[in-house]
């Protein structure tokens, strides 16, 4: 029954952790992709570029045929 109720007590505590599901940089979302804040040379200066984030250019598709 302690082992339950710790279970339990631990489910909530990180259920309820704080996270609303948005975005911590507005260039992390999709939406926001393509705007003139989230393309160089804009967002190098405050490190914001969706490339510098994601670690990876979204633009750029990879074709494996």
């Amino acid at each position: 029954m302690r082992k339950l109720s710790l279970g339990l007590g631990l489910a909530l505590l990180v259920a309820s952790c704080g996270y609303d599901g948005s975005y911590r940089y507005s260039c992390q979302d999709p939406v926001n992709w393509g705007t003139k804040e989230c393309e160089p040379p804009i967002c190098r200066v405050d490190g914001t570029c969706t490339e510098t984030l994601l670690g990876f250019d979204p633009k750029e598709t990879t074709d494996d045929e």
